[in-house]
């Protein structure tokens, strides 16, 4: 995952990253989006718990159905069964709301996405996206960090 690696002066423009994308209705899909300047705008609980508000909101109006996702401080992971609209209608959508609720510029142009190829193990998928903080060194236990949700398991 672009995350995970070191960062590059050569990192994909925002253009690139949509070079080939397709959206599916009833694909899932595992989408990757940083903060403006990878600030740690989700280091603190409020615009965490609104950002994560923005994603049961997505769900409630039938655009997604969310599998599993964890807030970095820095980025999000979100993986989900596109319901209605198109890819980039949904993750915009989730990117205003909480750039909104939040205030000023929360989010970098463009997202990383991948769509789930059908003999792909979705809970394979869910639970790496769930020990990315583990991963990253921001808790000893998975369970530990409070920012993540895949109910589904």
């Amino acid at each position: 995952m672009p995350e995970d690696r070191p960062r590059t002066s050569k990192q994909p423009h925002a253009k690139e990253l949509r070079k080939g994308r397709f959206s599916e209705i009833g694909r899932a899909y595992h989408i990757t989006t940083t903060t403006w300047r990878r600030q740690p705008v989700f280091a603190d609980l409020r615009p965490a718990r609104l950002l994560i508000c923005a994603l049961i909101s997505s769900d409630r109006l039938g655009h997604s159905e969310t599998l599993a996702f964890v807030v970095m401080p820095d980025h999000l992971h979100w993986l989900f069964v596109l319901r209605d609209r198109a890819l980039k209608d949904v993750v915009g959508s989730m990117k205003s709301i909480t750039a909104h609720r939040i205030g000023g510029r929360i989010w970098q142009p463009g997202y990383h996405d991948h769509a789930i190829r059908r003999d792909e193990d979705l809970r394979n998928v869910a639970r790496y996206i769930i020990a990315n903080p583990k991963r990253a060194g921001l808790v000893d236990r998975i369970g530990d960090y409070p920012h993540w949700d895949a109910a589904w398991l």
